[in-house]
Formats: C-alpha cells, structure tokens, sequence
C-alpha cells in the first residue's frame, strides 16, 4: 500500500510535470540509445548497449516511484486548516531560547522541502516539533546533542 503525502498545488504540479518530462522526453532518449547501440553489433561485448540497458532501467525505476508517490498524493485543503496552530503551510517564526536566534520557516510535505527558502519538512526533527504547537508554546526538538527548546511566537498563512 502506498503512503499517503500531503502537496500544495505547485507541489503537485511540479510532480507531474517531471512525471511527463521523464514519460515523454526521456523514455523515448533512452529506447533511442538501446536502439543505436543495438545497431553496432555484437551485443555480448558491447558496453554502449549495457549502460543504455542500465540507464534505461533506472529511468523506469524513477518514473514508477514518481507514479507511486503520486498515487498517494492528497492535495491539502488549506481553507479546513486550523490556523491557531503549527500545521502543514504554516509559516512559523520561532526563537531558540539558547542563543536568542529567531527564525522563520514554512511546514510543508516531504516533496515541497527546499531549506535554502525556508521550507522544512513535517517530518524533520524541527517540523515534528513544532507540528500541532500554538504561539506562546515552547516547542522541544530532540537534536544529537540534547534537547533544543523553540519558543512559537507567531504562526501565519501564506
């Protein structure tokens, strides 16, 4: 049974652009290369047609996790989500209580997760511990080395 994730509509939509990218540009580069290589003649010593063999395989191997993740793909309602807590599309600024630093990061799904804009996974140490918290509440992250603690100061929506 596939698990189910939960996208954005740009999330989604990036998933089954790649999905058609890798079906309609891709598969057919590749049956092109088993092809050329086929044509220059004894297969038993030719390493052309073994990788074009392998790299074909691999491209399959994409494209069916593509189509099985996103047969459990859920496209989130963000109009039924409670916005007095951390959930997914939430945008939450915290502030560690060790060094004062404040941050401010967006919750969303394993596939959407890009930390250079800010977007952490639910599933992440940090997105697990601030799941479900509401501002004013002091979220506590297991790290390596102990247990950081986030004070929630504000929870917003895109």
């Amino acid at each position: 049974m596939s698990n189910v994730s939960y996208y954005t509509e740009e999330g989604l939509k990036k998933l089954r652009e790649e999905l058609s990218q890798l079906k309609d540009i891709e598969r057919p580069k590749a049956s092109q290369a088993i092809a050329e290589a086929r044509d220059k003649g004894d297969l038993s010593e030719n390493a052309e047609y073994d990788a074009a063999k392998e790299a074909q395989g691999m491209l399959e191997m994409k494209i069916a996790k593509l189509e099985e993740t996103l047969a459990g793909a859920r496209l989130i309602d963000e109009s039924q989500l409670d916005t007095s807590k951390a959930l997914v599309l939430s945008k939450v600024k915290i502030k560690n209580q060790t060094n004062g630093m404040e941050m401010i990061y967006t919750l969303v799904a394993d596939g959407e997760a890009d930390l250079a804009s800010g977007k952490i996974s639910v599933n992440s140490p940090i997105g697990k511990g601030l799941l479900g918290k509401s501002v004013g509440e002091v979220a506590e992250i297991q790290v390596p080395n102990g247990v950081m603690k986030f004070d929630v100061l504000e929870i917003t929506r895109e």
